[in-house]
């Protein structure tokens, strides 16, 4: 148990813990201590001083963050010395920083611009120092823009790629006035071992970390009379695009989000948690072929554990890092890829419109996606399967852009035809949803026995621990699948590529007996993706994690499998899961990148 000092802040006492920080303690009697350095997210790093207080009886000026209180300790945050410091420490970063704030995709959600603003920075007591530093802009990317303009060195990103992803895509070159922030070698990002998550540009204070826009290119689709404009929506996009425009964190905007998208002028308004359903047939079935072909024929070839193959930032990370692994990956697209693929095949030829005209546009909580789609494996409807790739926040955009009232919108329906889902597609948005929902689906099909609505929570894969484990013991199976009778499934679920590593080290070493493993790339899952609303942290996740559940338990059919539209694909289409035809649009593979 942590001892209790006494302290004062401001004149006022206040016990708290021993092992609390100065910052820590403020939050408990309602003071806000500025930062930027900081994040909830990430380990104490003091870096920017913008936290500074006045330690009473000392010439100290400690940063909050990064100070821990002891006993007989006298703050004070708002003397005249701390305000002095804390003015001259912001207008010192605003010296090498690009402030042409007017043309920054960051204006209006920028942490620094923000503190400038409260400190009534206005005139620059410091010369400009941008020009001096040879700053460059790195857009090589399909999915991050690196301005070091705007950088006022934090480390907050180097940080991020380290602590949360185990990265290390991006370091601190030289030192002094000539420090920065670079990736190894000075290569563009597009050539080291990033995975393009994105939790970089969520834990950016400002702009020098962006996603790659495409904004205009989707205006311009939509008002070319030639095109068809197709728009699916991820799971995750629904729990987070009202933070944007005026709701609650956790609030569920899905019918707002549908009426915001036709008023747009998109032409179909379609749900990537349809293919999400799909991927849980192909990806179930798999998984049982695997099982069968390694238990019953003794299949020396056969890799288990399966990883699943939905989260792009995963798939890049398990090519750099254990490339030897890359079979054991389930050869399924991801939702995403799979809509795109089918919308360039059968949507084009139920609704009779020539694939070449028609764009395909997704709405993703992720960075990697924009990657995804532009990878080469990803055209095998014989065209690009997925043309944009737009983040949560690039949709919020949107909407403000159109002068559209998003709070007063009726809520309103996908339209039919790939429109369908079910709430074990919603819960893809989460971590261990994916395994929720194949878990669901493959109980059935193994045992021929139905879950009740109200049992088919399996609460063993969900939770917030970067890793988790969960036993299912089947029995009594049907004849089909009699080999797997008093077998016990091993899963692991982990998200956050700092975890993904973890997993596959114990695979690596032998120490594991899993058969299915689901990683996420990012905190939280989809839900705390590099594309959602600004900031994210582990409440603002929580929160958005209760919501995907809530949708879940509020949909009608809960099962991917009972999907109507799922059915009559496969009956009219694809023929069955994990078939020949299934195999040539929604099943792919990976081949093994550097690592630097």
């Amino acid at each position: 148990m942590n001892e209790k000092v006494n302290i004062t802040i401001n004149g006022v006492p206040l016990r708290v813990d021993e092992n609390k920080t100065i910052l820590d303690a403020a939050e408990e009697l309602n003071i806000k201590i500025p930062t930027l350095c900081y994040h909830k997210d990430l380990c104490v790093a003091g870096n920017c001083r913008v936290c500074v207080v006045e330690q009473v009886g000392t010439n100290k000026l400690p940063a909050a963050c990064a100070t821990p209180v002891h006993d007989g300790m006298e703050i004070m945050t708002n003397s005249l010395k701390v305000r002095n410091a804390r003015k001259h420490i912001i207008e010192l970063l605003l010296a090498e920083h690009n402030a042409e704030c007017t043309k920054c995709y960051k204006n209006g959600n920028c942490e620094l611009q923000e503190l400038a603003a409260e400190y009534k920075i206005i005139n620059q007591e410091f010369m400009n120092l941008v020009a001096d530093h040879g700053c460059t802009i790195d857009d090589f990317s399909p999915s991050i823009m690196k301005d070091d303009s705007r950088c006022i060195r934090c480390q907050r990103c180097v940080r991020t790629c380290a602590e949360l992803q185990g990265v290390n895509a991006l370091t601190v070159a030289y030192k002094g006035s000539e420090m920065k922030i670079s990736t190894f070698f000075e290569k563009p990002i597009s050539d080291v071992v990033c995975t393009n998550c994105g939790q970089c540009v969520n834990h950016c204070p400002t702009g020098a970390l962006i996603e790659k826009n495409y904004i205009e290119e989707v205006w311009e689709a939509i008002s070319d009379p030639e095109k068809h404009v197709v728009v699916q929506t991820a799971p995750a996009v629904r729990v987070g695009l009202g933070e944007e425009l005026g709701f609650e964190v956790g609030e569920r905007v899905t019918g707002k989000m549908v009426a915001a998208l036709k008023r747009l002028g998109f032409d179909a308004v379609l749900d990537t948690d349809f293919t999400a359903d799909l991927t849980i047939l192909e990806e179930g079935t798999e998984l049982l072929h695997r099982l069968k072909e390694a238990l019953v024929d003794k299949n020396p070839d056969v890799k288990l554990p399966m990883a699943t193959s939905c989260s792009p930032g995963w798939i890049k990370y398990i090519e750099h890092m254990y490339p030897e692994y890359l079979p054991n990956l389930s050869s399924c697209k991801s939702p995403q890829q799979m809509f795109g693929a089918l919308v360039k095949t059968y949507y084009a030829k139920e609704r009779k419109i020539k694939p070449e005209n028609i764009i395909s546009v997704s709405i993703m909580p992720c960075t990697a996606k924009k990657f995804e789609a532009n990878r080469p494996e990803m055209h095998d409807s014989g065209y690009r399967d997925v043309d944009y790739v737009l983040t949560t926040r690039e949709l919020a955009i949107m909407i403000k852009q159109a002068g559209i009232e998003f709070m007063k919108l009726p809520d309103e329906h996908y339209d039919r035809l790939m429109g369908e889902s079910t709430g074990a597609g919603v819960i893809f948005g989460a971590t261990g949803g994916v395994m929720e929902a194949a878990l669901r689906t493959a109980y059935e099909i193994v045992t021929g026995r139905e879950v009740p609505f109200e049992n088919l929570n399996i609460t063993a894969v969900r939770g917030e621990d970067g890793l988790r484990e969960a036993k299912i013991k089947i029995e009594n199976p049907v004849k089909e699948w009699a080999f797997l009778d008093g077998v016990e499934l091993k899963c692991a679920v982990a998200h956050g590529l700092i975890n993904a590593r973890e997993v596959m080290e114990l695979v690596k070493s032998g120490k594991s007996d899993y058969h299915f493993i689901e990683v996420m790339a990012c905190p939280g899952g989809c839900l705390g993706g590099g594309g959602q609303p600004i900031p994210t942290d582990p409440e603002i996740r929580k929160r958005r994690m209760e919501a995907i559940y809530a949708e879940d338990m509020g949909m009608p059919i809960r099962k991917s499998h009972e999907n109507p539209e799922v059915k009559q694909i496969y009956q009219s289409f694809l023929g069955q899961p994990y078939s020949e035809k299934s195999h040539e649009l929604l099943h792919t593979k990976y081949l093994p990148r550097e690592r630097y």
